[in-house]
């Protein structure tokens, strides 16, 4: 009877042992599917809504905006909750400050520098200000040689 409850506590302990470990690797596993979600979904998210809040609440007068329904125009007021868009020379709209999605930056919508004359000569020039070579300028050019350039291009890529 003794080797019996010996036996029978022994194979009680042997099974808490088990789903104790068992336990510890579902534990871990929600620790990790936690941490994941984390990293890869709320973080950048909440990243993502304070850089939308902080864009509005930077907007002002004579701001570039377009709103989530594609609408385009300039800010004319901003209020606590709405913003006063100009849309054409008549046109006012008042959209709520989450309709906005985006303020366009007013650098990117100014027109390219005018070229100087040495370039219109036939000089090209690289965006980082570098020479590309030295292109001749025909006012006059022939079917021919338009080929040829064509050709000589084609050969080259």
């Amino acid at each position: 009877m003794n080797s019996t409850l010996l036996s029978l506590m022994a194979a009680d302990a042997s099974g808490s042992a088990n789903s104790t470990a068992s336990m510890m690797t579902t534990i871990i596993t929600f620790a990790l599917i936690i941490l994941i979600f984390y990293f890869l979904i709320i973080r950048p998210q909440k990243k993502k809504d304070k850089e939308t809040k902080a864009m509005l609440d930077a907007m002002k007068k004579g701001d570039k905006v377009v709103t989530i329904g594609g609408i385009h125009g300039t800010v004319v007021a901003v209020k606590d909750q709405t913003v006063v868009i100009k849309v054409d020379d008549s046109a006012r709209i008042e959209f709520s400050k989450n309709a906005i999605s985006a303020v366009v930056n007013k650098s990117a919508e100014k027109p390219a520098p005018k070229k100087d004359k040495e370039k219109d000569k036939g000089e090209a020039v690289l965006e980082n200000g570098g020479e590309a070579g030295s292109i001749q300028a025909h006012a006059e050019s022939t079917p021919e040689a338009e080929a040829k350039e064509e050709s000589k291009d084609n050969g080259e890529n």
